[in-house]
């Protein structure tokens, strides 16, 4: 039997997102198309659009549909940048961020903008004053609402009004936050002037049981943003490509039922966490949870192994049946050391020492106890004590 945590990287298909994904693939045309099959599929298409708008705060048409969060971050970042007004060169961005942020900066660099990293805290947190210190005449900046490895959540509001006052636009990461924590493009945009502020959020659906392959970039009305795509003017000329209709519905589907349980399911995912931790350091005492010990996402907990290989204690818990991670999934197969934890102030060692286990929707006592049972003897086999 197979104990799933490893819900940051992807969370199960959901039996209702499925359900709404099949039946919209049955409806035949292009949603672009002007004769009756099209227009079909334009209605459940932006219905869909609808009703994804209703749960992210915003306006239907400020929901621009992707193939997923990389490709919304990448829009969002290169968009904004090219958009950008004269003579502002510096992208604000702090040192934890998912490498689908990091690695479009760094191609951004390379094509002539500066970096200006803002240091995080030893838990991982965004410091808002660093931040706004970091704002005055940059081009864009940058923020995760979440961090997808340490679980620690960042005060995205007062970032959001730190970069308003500085009218700088801000893209927010939310790929991580979403389904866990409240997620409003609306209350965290405020009363920003056009432009400046948050103009710009990404999500993806497959970290709520929606299909791997769709998402979505939120893009404010008022955002002066340069499309990524070019061949068509599918959404608001902003990305070209036939819309995958079936897609969006299904991430609609998944979106409000995550959204309904958000509550009552992130109080469940608290204590099997808790009860996870409060385990692990019982039986290895020198283990250590990294990031927020309060303000994290309920179903994250990234622990430090000391001294074991966390590849080798993955491969020894996948041996058990358990599947769990050592940071983003994006560097799987890397055998590199966490960005993220050298960024809290940790050594390389440390961070190549580093679990991260993520609870979901079909996390149940039973995968919590599976991995209390086999963690002990794991960590002596992987740190060879």
């Amino acid at each position: 039997m197979r104990h799933y945590l490893d819900h940051a990287a992807t969370s199960p298909l959901r039996p209702e997102a499925r359900a709404a994904w099949l039946q919209a693939a049955d409806v035949v045309g292009n949603a672009s198309s002007t004769h009756g099959a099209g227009q079909d599929a334009r209605r459940v298409l932006e219905e869909s659009r609808e009703r994804i708008a209703a749960m992210l705060g915003c306006e239907p048409i400020e929901v621009v549909l992707t193939s997923g969060g990389t490709e919304a971050i990448n829009f969002a970042i290169r968009g904004l940048w090219a958009a950008r007004r004269s003579g502002a060169e510096d992208i604000v961005m702090p040192d934890a961020e998912h490498h689908a942020t990091m690695d479009t900066v760094a191609a951004l660099v390379a094509e002539g903008a500066v970096l200006h990293p803002v240091a995080v805290s030893l838990e991982g947190r965004i410091p808002v004053a660093d931040f706004a210190a970091a704002l005055p005449g940059a081009a864009l900046a940058t923020a995760l609402i979440a961090n997808n490895e340490s679980g620690t959540v960042n005060d995205a509001a007062a970032l959001s009004q730190a970069s308003a006052e500085a009218q700088v636009p801000l893209h927010l990461d939310a790929v991580a936050a979403l389904g866990h924590l409240p997620v409003s493009f609306s209350a965290l945009r405020g009363d920003a002037p056009a432009g400046a502020g948050l103009v710009a959020l990404s999500v993806a659906g497959h970290k709520i049981g929606a299909p791997v392959g769709v998402g979505a970039a939120v893009i404010a009305r008022s955002a002066r943003i340069a499309p990524l795509l070019h061949g068509g003017a599918q959404q608001r000329s902003l990305r070209a490509g036939t819309q995958d209709v079936a897609g969006a519905a299904a991430f609609a589907v998944a979106l409000e039922l995550a959204e309904r349980e958000r509550a009552s399911e992130g109080d469940r995912l608290r204590a099997l966490r808790d009860r996870l931790i409060q385990g692990i350091r019982a039986r290895i005492p020198a283990a250590e949870l990294l990031g927020d010990p309060v303000h994290r996402l309920p179903g994250n907990a990234q622990v430090l192994f000391p001294g074991a290989v966390g590849e080798s204690l993955l491969f020894l818990l996948d041996m058990a049946g358990i599947a769990a991670s050592t940071g983003s999934a994006c560097q799987a197969g890397v055998a590199e050391p966490s960005h993220v934890v050298m960024a809290m102030g940790r050594s390389e060692q440390d961070a190549r020492s580093v679990l991260r286990f993520s609870l979901g929707r079909t996390t149940t006592d039973a995968d919590v106890d599976a991995v209390l049972a086999v963690i002990e003897d794991a960590y002596r086999r992987a740190s060879g004590s």
